[in-house]
């Protein structure tokens, strides 16, 4: 089985990974959404809340599955039998940032394989900073997430 695993903060999912989820979908048997614990960040909702939002997403999709994680994502893949990560670029400010990554991913498991997707055109400009920005501030963000944000509150 081919298991890709699709790590992030996912702070919030967005349209643009819902997007690369699903083209991924037709690359791997399997894509587990995996939501990191990033100790350089603080988290704008609960991870718990952003499971459950992403799950409702995928309700109807057996093969997608969501899981929080600590630690290494290299390990985490290791752990749950990802041969692949997948990773979505939006710009080449993206792949810097990703092949660095990619390269130490493979360095502390050498058997996985970073697969990138090319966002596609209509979604590159969305951010999860950029959501969150205009949420805090009462803007809508509806076209930019597969599901409606809880009120922001101070």
């Amino acid at each position: 089985m081919r298991i890709a695993l699709f790590p992030g903060s996912f702070d919030p999912f967005t349209n643009g990974h819902l997007d690369v989820v699903r083209r991924g979908a037709a690359l791997f048997d399997e894509i587990i959404i995996a939501i990191g614990n990033n100790s350089s960040k603080t988290r704008y909702l609960p991870v718990e809340q952003m499971i459950s939002m992403i799950e409702e997403v995928f309700r109807d999709e057996p093969r997608v599955s969501v899981r929080a994680y600590k630690g290494l994502t290299a390990d985490f893949a290791r752990e749950v039998g990802a041969r692949y990560l997948l990773r979505g670029l939006r710009n080449t400010t993206d792949f810097e940032y990703e092949n660095t990554i990619a390269q130490a991913n493979r360095h502390v498991n050498p058997e996985l394989e970073t697969v990138f997707l090319i966002t596609s055109p209509v979604l590159a400009a969305i951010s999860s900073t950029i959501i969150r920005e205009i949420h805090r501030f009462g803007g809508n963000v509806d076209s930019f997430v597969p599901f409606q944000l809880p009120p922001f509150e101070n």
